[in-house]
């Protein structure tokens, strides 16, 4: 497979899409791309769960995916899924099934790392990208608003809210009339109304819709003589006639609406008219850039590694106050133990090397809340914050990562026992230990080896008789392996051993 091909894959609510793209010269070049109405949310239960039939359209659609992407390495592939996987209650089992089809593992992002890709995506698709723009994004369950300028996002927020949702609540068996339209625009304006005063005071100078919805208003107007060149206020308006007019899909007669639009048409003109009234829109351009797009774009930063996790990190460090100096050595000696019992880790590209420096330079982010229990705070903070660049999954493991670094480990025991995290948090744990004085006492002489099951932890006699804290600390860490099963094994060079007690 070429080098220089990359491919996104989104699995929206309404759509699953897949883009192939060629590098040149630091650009994307969109090369092949494939799309499947999945209508994901349209299985969505009432108490959130997602039905069979759902979930095997999903499936399937995935395989049709997995023919094309033969032959692609694993990091030239990053799969998203959004709101519907966001909420599904048993999106884990689905997920197994969908990345056994797709053959790549698959993130579900949090709302606001969703509009952040879609902006990227968007503002490589603007003529003029340094004018303050508003980007729109109606999805299948969720939409995304994102005021930006020059590549940069300013504000973003994702509301609840989609044309196959709406489509399904208020126009039910593909009707629609005054009432249903009423209380679906009421519905979008009761969501929109919490974000549009700071979105408009903040302001823009042009507002971009993007994705399915905002493509096919587009469409259906500019082919019916109801606009020209972008979705107008008048021509939503003129549109909203002829739509009451016909009164159900079955006998609406315009052109430009294509056959896979048609079920959520309802639902994606009541919440684009809704956004028009209560932003103060007259007019608004159409972008080809979305999610997908924007999703290889954030793979090319990793592939020239302006990775925005490594942003996202720093921006933590300093917004909780965390001592860099302090989180630096902790994350250098993890780094060194790890790449002992893993030299290829000592790559850049290699992915739990990274999370563990990551986690080491978050464990105590939680101080800024407080003291006492700080490892708890700091993982609260990793599960649940806005962090541009992670995917739901990587802030849970590394939220499981820094909860583990002290304290009882039974609190993690459900990790599988296979997982590569039980190393990441060893070696954690044994940094945070050996730096506990917060001396600047450097790189500690030691040496992290498995042996026959166990790891084995040899430090210089001298060095550690004349740290009897640290040595009881040890001890202590053999005890909470051995907790759970593991062996670890604290050895003065020189000596018989001193103990045998955690596991590997």
């Amino acid at each position: 497979m070429n080098k220089d091909l990359i491919a996104a894959i989104d699995l929206g609510s309404n759509s699953f899409r897949l883009q192939v793209g060629r590098i040149v010269n630091d650009q994307i070049y969109p090369l092949d791309g494939l799309k499947e109405s999945v209508r994901l949310a349209a299985g969505l239960s009432i108490d959130k769960y997602l039905d069979n039939a759902a979930q095997q359209r999903g499936v399937t659609a995935l395989r049709r995916f997995n023919e094309r992407l033969g032959g692609f390495a694993g990091d030239a592939v990053r799969a998203v899924a959004t709101n519907t996987l966001r909420v599904a209650k048993n999106s884990p089992e689905f997920l197994i099934r969908a990345e056994t089809a797709l053959g790549f593992p698959i993130e579900v992002i949090a709302g606001r790392e969703e509009a952040r890709l879609i902006y990227v995506g968007v503002a490589h698709t603007l003529p003029d990208p340094h004018k303050q723009q508003l980007v729109v994004d109606i999805g299948g369950g969720s939409t995304e608003f994102i005021i930006g300028k020059s590549f940069e996002p300013l504000m973003l927020e994702s509301l609840y809210m989609g044309c196959v949702g709406f489509s399904l609540r208020y126009f039910p068996n593909g009707t629609i009339d005054k009432r249903g339209l009423k209380e679906a625009e009421l519905a979008a304006r009761r969501e929109l109304q919490a974000i549009a005063h700071p979105y408009r005071e903040v302001g823009w100078e042009e507002a971009v819709g993007s994705s399915g919805s905002a493509k096919a208003l587009l469409e259906i107007l500019e082919q019916n003589g109801l606009a020209e060149g972008a979705i107008t206020l008048d021509g939503l308006e003129r549109l909203r006639t002829i739509l009451l007019k016909a009164g159900s899909l079955d006998r609406l007669q315009i052109g430009g609406l294509k056959a896979d639009r048609l079920p959520v048409l309802f639902g994606g003109f009541a919440i684009m008219s809704a956004i028009f009234r209560e932003f103060g829109l007259e007019r608004m351009i159409f972008s080809e850039g979305a999610l997908r797009l924007g999703v290889l774009y954030d793979l090319l930063g990793r592939y020239h590694h302006h990775d925005l996790r490594d942003a996202t990190v720093t921006a933590f460090l300093s917004r909780y106050s965390v001592d860099v100096r302090h989180a630096t050595q902790v994350a250098d000696t993890a780094c060194m133990l790890f790449n002992q019992i893993v030299p290829e880790a000592d790559d850049p590209d290699g992915q739990d090397g990274r999370f563990l420096r990551w986690a080491a330079m978050l464990h105590e982010s939680g101080v800024s809340v407080a003291h006492s229990s700080f490892h708890k705070h700091s993982a609260y903070i990793l599960a649940n914050a806005d962090m541009p660049g992670f995917s739901r999954m990587d802030q849970a493991r590394l939220s499981r990562i820094v909860l583990a670094h002290r304290g009882k480990l039974t609190k993690v025991s459900s990790i599988d026992s296979g997982s590569p995290d039980w190393l990441l948090i060893l070696c954690l744990r044994l940094a945070a230990v050996l730096h506990r004085a917060r001396d600047g006492r450097g790189m500690p002489p030691i040496r992290l080896a498995r042996d026959a099951g166990a790891y084995v932890l040899s430090a210089d006699r001298d060095w550690l008789d004349a740290l009897p804290l640290t040595l009881a600390a040890l001890h202590d860490e053999e005890r909470h392996w051995s907790s759970v099963g593991r062996v670890l094994a604290v050895r003065k060079d020189g000596s018989g051993g001193l103990s045998a007690s955690l596991a590997a």
